[in-house]
């Protein structure tokens, strides 16, 4: 469980990562460096080499019987056994001359079976790791009287003090590295806890609100956090909302059911027959439940917009016009749709479809013939209007029917339970909703909902 545990921490994961890839990041870094050492402190000896091979030929005669020297040659590891430091010349595998050094030298090492492979006039350098050895070799044509001679000049070094050189910095290459992973480990470490700080920040400044000491969530985010907040604050908004509408639905649900209550409690001191009582109870019973369903129905309502996709109104349209007229089948209702396709709404479909049924129902019910539905986007935002030519509604009352809230008893009969609950489905959306005259007679509803993108 503690291995397991740090990989639902981000800077668990982020710290056993940098851990695993670091080290072969480190690795091959350092490889990289050791072969450049090497190759360069190979340079260095290849270019000594030559130059020995230079001074060699500065100092050698060639007559037409053998190759005279002088007694002491300029480098005097040559005169010295075991000096580290050799030379030879050879022709065709013939040993002409050697040097004193390498007198406990196998003449194979001195020479290569393979020198009749060589190019006049190119240095070939190897590495007889074996033998702790580096050799460069250098073919030249000598001319002379009786005509071209083909010599190899052979110099080797030991390779002790090189290779001493690369294990000292191979050493502190590795000592170096380790410092530099620990190094980068801490900075690592140190990077994260301050990158991830924001995070632990409102980590923190939900649990404070989660306890109730804060109503939402402050102060200053980094850009890639900012979007998060931005949206948590808009939820938490939301629940707060609507925990005050469910708040506000039992007021209003306990305020609007003492009228009906009054009413039947009152309706056994009055001589009323059995048929007026029965009624009387019915009429009464069924504003009791339009008033339950009404405040239900605000309830469920979000206090804000919904994150979710855009929808299409069209086809919603076309279902709630369709079965409205078959409802409304009697009154010969002919609704007219002029829509300007797209129409999209930001939106949850149930609340297009409950505001719309709304509305459309407000006009086939109070309607003649004639409706006429519009649809068109503009200034961002969506725009609705629905139209009929029934009686209308007075500019006196228009606000009053429009009024958020609304309850039941105060509100225009037939017209109040579809209206409030469009209403708060509008408000909801931080739309408006207006009323006016219709050019067909009637009202004409228009709702305005914002475009959320």
């Amino acid at each position: 469980m503690r291995l397991i545990a740090p990989l639902y921490s981000l800077q668990g994961r982020l710290l056993i990562a940098s851990t695993i890839v670091l080290p072969l990041v480190l690795f091959l870094a350092g490889l990289a460096l050791s072969s450049a050492y090497r190759f360069n402190t190979e340079n260095a000896v290849r270019d000594q080499l030559q130059l020995q091979i230079y001074l060699l030929l500065g100092s050698i005669e060639l007559n037409e019987q053998h190759i005279q020297f002088p007694q002491r040659l300029q480098e005097p590891r040559y005169d010295r056994v075991g000096s580290g430091l050799y030379a030879a010349i050879h022709e065709q595998n013939n040993l002409l001359w050697r040097s004193y050094s390498s007198s406990l030298l196998d003449n194979r090492v001195l020479s290569d079976e393979e020198s009749d492979l060589l190019l006049p006039g190119q240095p070939f350098f190897s590495h007889l790791s074996e033998l702790g050895l580096y050799r460069l070799q250098l073919k030249l044509i000598w001319d002379h009287p009786k005509g071209e001679r083909e010599l190899v000049f052979s110099v080797l070094e030991t390779d002790t003090a090189s290779e001493e050189a690369i294990r000292t910095y191979n050493l502190q290459l590795m000592i170096w590295m380790g410092v530099i992973f620990l190094v980068a480990l801490l900075a690592q470490t140190l990077i994260l806890y301050w990158g991830l700080r924001p995070l632990n920040k409102l980590a923190h400044d939900l649990l404070e609100i989660e306890q109730g000491n804060a109503d939402s969530l402050r102060g200053n985010y980094p850009t890639e956090v900012e979007q998060v907040t931005r949206n948590l604050n808009q939820l938490i908004a939301s629940e707060r909302q609507q925990r005050e509408r469910y708040r506000n639905t039992l007021d209003d649900l306990a305020h609007s059911l003492k009228t009906p209550l009054a009413v039947m409690r009152g309706a056994g001191d009055e001589n009323l027959n059995r048929a007026d009582y029965q009624n009387l109870i019915t009429e009464q019973t069924q504003r009791m439940d339009q008033i339950v369903q009404y405040q239900l129905s605000r309830a469920v309502q979000s206090g804000s917009r919904p994150l979710g996709m855009a929808i299409d109104v069209v086809p919603l349209l076309e279902r709630l016009v369709s079965a409205l007229q078959k409802v409304y089948r009697d009154k010969g209702l002919q609704i007219e749709l002029k829509l300007r396709q797209p129409l999209r709404f930001n939106g949850d479909p149930r609340d297009m479809m409950e505001l719309l049924g709304n509305i459309l129902e407000n006009a086939c019910k109070y309607g003649r013939q004639q409706i006429e539905v519009e649809g068109w986007h503009q200034n961002n935002a969506l725009t609705l209007r629905v139209c009929d030519d029934g009686p209308g509604v007075g500019e006196a009352l228009r606000k009053t029917i429009l009024e958020r809230g609304a309850r039941l008893d105060t509100s225009i009969q037939g017209q109040g339970i579809g209206l409030a609950i469009a209403t708060d489905i509008i408000s909801s959306y931080n739309g408006e909703l207006s009323v006016s005259e219709s050019a067909l007679g009637g009202s004409c509803f228009e709702v305005i909902l914002p475009d959320h993108h």
